[in-house]
């Protein structure tokens, strides 16, 4: 993380996340860095509810306005998810949209998003590109998701960017090998920015026969494109 972003969350006591206790952890180590401005112990932690993390709260289902209530009173907080970024293929944006509505200021601060990052490393189609969050878990409709994401990026040049959860990965790399065709370039990353990164861009034809295999331990970013 930039120097510039530890520095402010070493600055706040509000914070609005998916689970305070990792939250804590995280800032624990920014206080490594940075002198945090009150003892964990202090820190005003609002999670956002269950649902939200499992449907996300990109639709407007879900009034973040309740949890905003120590920034009317003057308070910064801070919006924090578990990887990658708030409100980007991670819950957040109903936070985003209440604050807005409140006439509040609302202020990214920069930090590792595995979508761009991915998409970087993939050779494909930085100029357009869309992010379709997960493919169906059902092996048939997975299959025709598959397809039709194919289609719309060898017909549009547009890469297609999706996510898989880690028990999945292996399954999910096994369709789009049986589903796409092979000269049809696919590409995964996953632990970008960490110890452990791994990132391959090849035709289908090619993954096939050098038999890579997925970590099933790591979440992991997947574009296909030409």
């Amino acid at each position: 993380m930039p120097a510039h972003t530890l520095r402010h969350a070493a600055g706040l006591r509000h914070w609005i996340c998916e689970n305070a206790k990792s939250t804590r952890a995280y800032l624990k180590r920014v206080g490594e860095s940075y002198p945090l401005c009150v003892p964990l112990q202090e820190m005003q932690m609002q999670e956002l509810p269950r649902e939200v993390h499992k449907k996300g709260d990109h639709l407007g289902e879900f009034d973040a306005r309740p949890l905003l209530a120590p920034a009317l009173q003057g308070h910064d907080i801070g919006l924090v998810s578990e990887a990658g970024m708030p409100a980007i293929a991670d819950p957040g944006s109903s936070v985003v949209r209440a604050a807005h509505a409140l006439g509040l200021q609302v202020v990214p601060l920069v930090g590792p998003v595995s979508l761009l990052l991915a998409l970087a490393a993939s050779g494909l189609n930085g100029q357009n590109f869309a992010f379709v969050g997960y493919v169906p878990s059902d092996a048939a409709d997975r299959a025709k998701r598959l397809k039709e994401l194919e289609s719309l990026a060898l017909k549009t040049s547009q890469t297609q960017l999706f996510i898989e959860t880690p028990y999945r990965n292996t399954a999910l790399l096994q369709s789009l090998l049986q589903t796409l065709q092979p000269n049809t370039r696919l590409a995964t990353a996953s632990g970008l920015t960490l110890e452990h990164a791994s990132s391959r861009s090849q035709t289908v034809q090619v993954w096939k026969s050098n038999g890579w295999a997925l970590d099933n331990a790591t979440p992991t970013v997947f574009a296909l494109g030409r």
